[in-house]
């Protein structure tokens, strides 16, 4: 009896901590300005959605730690989610009380029009109800099965990321007729996503993907039967279809999604340099945007026309010396630091970083990098009279640029010397022992994980056509970290998740832009709970964490059931 009275304390307390969040969203603003944008409307905005997302978690999480039956995993999720909207009644009933706005400046009527449906604090018994309702809905989707819940969180998701970029593809799909004009029509009012349009398109969402799941295993087992001349040519093909999609995303999305792809692309140049150093070779490195920095300042230097060019060179010329540049400066950022290692090292790289932009913005430079006036007059690349003047045009440097650095990458990873620095990541005195030489090891990783960010930075000063310091900020660095942690440590494909996912999203949704790093937390939290191994782990980080074996290997049991376990 004890121990179900505790099991139900913890549920509730869990229901509780849910409701903290939904306050602390609400009184930093994040509601309010997150509700200016409509999902579906008349339905549902970001802001409202936020609250849903939170209390639907209270309910998952209460079901899914508890054990019982169908009704008592029911009753876990109602009491989480009551207590969740416990939370947000309670502030509904201090704020009307007392006035908030001298502590919290967001505690505005807004936020509790929204928070109480438009009630006040008549209002309080509608939000536990509500919470009550969400909570038993987020219970429920514990006890689904896959083939239900898969299509049914496909169709919402689906439904949700259309309702959010509507004004975006709204821009893509205009055109008089032809396909683009009708799927507009289908969908889309002038206004955004009526309940109709998310309707068609959670329906269609649905069955496409119960369909999929349903067939799956038919076109995998058709494909392992084909001949591997065949299995290759299939590969092929859906590889040159997806290069397809992203070469013509430029013209289809326009300039706002061109600048977009630009900076995802530079993160994700950054970000495969950081994850040789920290992913491959375990050398964490906090002050990574240096390289980034030197790599600009290189073909800022060489190719200006202003008053710092000392050369005049082109941009295709520039790059080259660029990257020599950061490499060295990789190995002398190496020498210095080649015996410290866990925080300490963590520390020693976060000085270089700002080392090199404090010398950067100093009058003592000054007359060689223009202090915090930068350098102007940076060229844009150009081949054959062909110039790439804008984000359009130079996404396909960013992307050529990133493939063949990632092509390297792999080709290191599988190298001696990528297992090396596996080897050293893992334990440094044994890989001594087993004859690794380490210096030589950890200058190659802070060298060449430092030319893959200098190519980023070389791009970035085409880019924008000029240099300043303060670009390059100790946030670039953690914004990459983060980002590698997000995707997969040690993975590749993870790291362009890892930069869709932080750089691209936020970018697209500029209401993110004040609370950017709050939302970075909050998903490095969710990460570590839900997907510890990252959105695209690494085939060995994978057998690691998750417990999975080998293609071929005998198994015992689900994977699940090992992992927890």
């Amino acid at each position: 009896m004890r121990s179900d009275r505790g099991s139900w304390g913890r549920v509730i307390s869990g229901g509780l901590i849910f409701g903290a969040a939904a306050v602390f969203v609400s009184l930093v603003g994040m509601v309010e300005a997150l509700g200016v944008r409509v999902i579906v409307i008349g339905v549902i905005d970001f802001g409202r959605l936020l609250l849903l997302l939170i209390g639907l978690g209270a309910g998952y999480q209460a079901a899914r730690r508890g054990g019982g039956g169908v009704v008592i995993a029911l009753l876990r999720g109602l009491l989480a989610g009551a207590a969740t909207g416990a939370g947000l009644a309670a502030l509904l009933v201090l704020g009307s009380e007392v006035n908030l706005r001298g502590m919290f400046i967001n505690a505005s009527p807004a936020l509790f029009e929204i928070i109480s449906f438009g009630r006040g604090a008549a209002g309080v018994p509608l939000v536990v109800a509500a919470g009550a309702v969400v909570g038993v809905l987020g219970a429920a989707a514990t006890l689904l099965p896959g083939t239900v819940r898969g299509p049914l969180g496909a169709g919402v998701t689906a439904t949700i990321v259309i309702g959010l970029f509507q004004e975006l593809l709204q821009i893509i799909l205009q055109g008089e007729e032809g396909v683009r004009a009708a799927i507009r029509q289908l969908i889309f009012v002038p206004e955004g996503l009526p309940p109709r349009g998310a309707l068609e398109v959670f329906v269609v969402v649905l069955v496409a993907s119960a369909l999929w799941r349903s067939r799956r295993p038919v076109v995998r087992g058709w494909i392992s039967k084909r001949p591997p001349r065949t299995q290759r040519l299939l590969r092929l093909l859906g590889l040159l279809l997806a290069v397809a999609v992203v070469l013509v995303l430029p013209a289809a999305g326009g300039l706002f999604v061109s600048q977009v792809l630009v900076l995802v692309g530079l993160y994700t140049l950054m970000g495969l340099g950081l994850n040789l150093e920290v992913g491959f070779a375990g050398l964490l490195d906090l002050g990574f945007v240096a390289f980034f920095a030197i790599g600009a300042y290189t073909v800022g230097l060489l190719t200006s026309t202003g008053q710092y060019g000392v050369a005049h060179w082109s941009f295709w010329a520039a790059v080259p010396v660029a990257l020599v540049v950061s490499l060295i400066a990789g190995f002398l950022f190496g020498l210095p630091i080649l015996r410290i290692r866990g925080d300490y090292l963590a520390i020693a790289t976060l000085g270089f970083g700002e080392i090199i932009r404090l010398l950067a913005l100093s009058d003592a430079l000054r007359p060689w990098f223009g202090g915090s006036q930068g350098i102007l007059a940076v060229p844009k690349p150009n081949i054959g009279g062909f110039e790439f003047s804008g984000p359009m045009q130079i996404f396909y440097i960013t992307l050529v640029s990133s493939a063949f650095i990632a092509f390297v990458a792999a080709r290191l990873r599988d190298s001696r010397l990528g297992r090396a620095w596996m080897a050293m990541r893992e334990d440094e005195d044994v890989a001594e022992a087993m004859g690794i030489n380490l210096i030589n090891v950890k200058l190659l990783a802070y060298g060449i994980g430092g030319a893959f960010a200098g190519m980023g930075g070389a791009i970035f000063a085409a880019l924008l056509g000029s240099i300043f310091p303060h670009s390059f900020n100790l946030l670039i660095s953690i914004n990459v970290l983060a980002l590698i942690i997000v995707g997969g440590m040690g993975s590749l494909p993870g790291v362009v998740v890892g930069s869709l996912f932080l750089v691209g999203l936020p970018e697209l949704l500029r209401e993110f832009s004040d609370f950017r790093f709050l939302v970075y937390g909050a998903a490095l939290i969710i990460m570590m709970q839900v997907k510890p191994a990252g959105l695209w782990p690494a085939a060995a980080v994978r057998r690691e964490l998750l417990k999975e074996e080998p293609v071929g290997a005998v198994t015992e049991g689900p994977v699940a059931e090992r992992a927890e376990a």
